[in-house]
């Protein structure tokens, strides 16, 4: 299979940033439970910025990296989801229709899983936390495989992981808004009206997105909605075109890569991951929220994938692309739970209890690193179908 040249660097830059994700979290928590401990959480938690004039924008280190930098890596997914969506894997339905079903049933069955465990209690509204893929790990995991792993296998889990994010982010929105202003919500569509008339007018000049992008950044973040959304709606107004080098979009896309990658997401992880191991930790791990996120993403994750999989392929909506077994849907089933970046970003949106946001990072941390490596043994022991096959059953 041809892999288009902007779809080899994207997933090239998350093989490659899945190895500083894991070291920046190793360090993170061993700073964290250092002599510096102290200090090193107090960092991310010192206010910056200034408030004068009615305009708000004194916060944290870490608001501004979850809020603020976040957002640039949303517009990256955005413009690979649409991407996707106008001349990759999701742009013809028969192609389509097997990593979005699996990502359907890879959303919904781990929410489920949470919410049967927690209706009704405090933790109820951590039933998002499982629901994404961290496309940086999973694709990772597959990079240490080689060539052993066929090409198909690898759009599959970065189209279903695209799809994941997309989920999440719309789940974000919906569910996820606090103390919402109106006033703010419509001067922030009213900038992203803006911007896709700029769009329709073929306005090619980057600072007349960027500049009202990071206004209507700053709208939605006084209006409530997760402010990583306008990155999303940011990335939807780029011109297109017919998607090769001259457009705004790929230039975009392709600048944004390794800034997002190595520094973007790492500091993330770093600012995120600062858990301190108290005494009684092993105890959070106990609590139904904790539980509902391993079996959310161990169990529900594969589960999901595979059972929505082949509903698709029974049905005749669908098929294994070839050179892909069910062997290798499983495990990519398995990598779909490792949660890490995303599911932390909804815990720290679905919680303000910094103990249950602890345990519930410890949580995601072991379980994803559980589900990563049984993916991977699964994988390990594959051979690809022969490729003049397509695979059915």
């Amino acid at each position: 299979m041809r892999l288009r040249k902007l779809f080899k660097e994207f997933l090239k830059s998350e093989q490659a940033s899945g190895v500083i994700l894991i070291l920046c979290t190793a360090l993170s928590m061993i700073v964290a439970n250092s002599v510096f401990g102290a200090e090193y959480i107090a960092f991310w938690r010192r206010s910056i910025g200034f408030d004068a004039n009615g305009i708000l924008l004194k916060h944290s280190v870490e608001t501004w990296i979850n809020d603020g930098l976040m957002a640039i890596f949303f517009l990256l997914i955005g413009l690979e989801i649409k991407r996707e969506l106008y001349s990759g894997e999701l742009s013809n339905l028969k192609n389509a229709s097997l990593p979005l079903l699996a990502a359907v049933g890879g959303m919904a069955i781990p929410a489920s899983f949470h919410f049967l465990l927690n209706r009704g209690t405090q933790f109820q509204s951590g039933m998002g936390i499982p629901m994404a893929t961290d496309i940086a790990f999973a694709l990772g995991v597959l990079a240490l495989l080689g060539r052993r792993i066929p090409s198909a296998l690898k759009v599959f889990l970065a189209a279903l992981a695209i799809t994941d994010d997309l989920g999440a982010i719309v789940v974000i929105a919906l569910f996820y808004t606090n103390d919402l202003s109106i006033l703010n919500l419509m001067l922030a569509f009213g900038v992203f009206g803006a911007l896709l008339a700029f769009n329709r007018f073929k306005v090619r000049r980057l600072s007349f997105y960027l500049i009202p992008g990071a206004l209507m950044w700053y709208f939605m973040l006084q209006s409530g909605v997760h402010a990583t959304v306008a990155g999303v709606l940011l990335a939807f107004t780029l011109p297109y075109g017919n998607g090769d080098k001259n457009a705004l979009s790929y230039t975009v896309q392709h600048n944004l890569h390794k800034p997002v990658s190595f520094f973007i997401v790492p500091l993330f992880a770093l600012a995120n991951t600062s858990i301190t191991l108290a005494a009684g930790w092993i105890a959070g791990l106990q609590t139904t929220n904790s539980l509902g996120i391993f079996v959310g993403l161990f169990l529900g994750k594969p589960l999901g994938i595979t059972a929505l999989s082949l509903l698709a392929i029974r049905l005749g909506w669908s098929r294994l692309p070839a050179g892909v077994s069910w062997r290798h849907i499983i495990g990519a089933g398995f990598l779909g739970g490792i949660g890490f970046t995303m599911s932390i970003f909804i815990t720290l949106l679905a919680f303000v209890d910094s103990q249950i946001i602890q345990s519930a990072k410890i949580a995601i941390l072991l379980t994803s690193l559980l589900s990563g490596t049984v993916g991977y043994v699964i994988l390990a022991g594959t051979r690809p179908a022969p490729k003049r096959t397509l695979v059915d059953i």
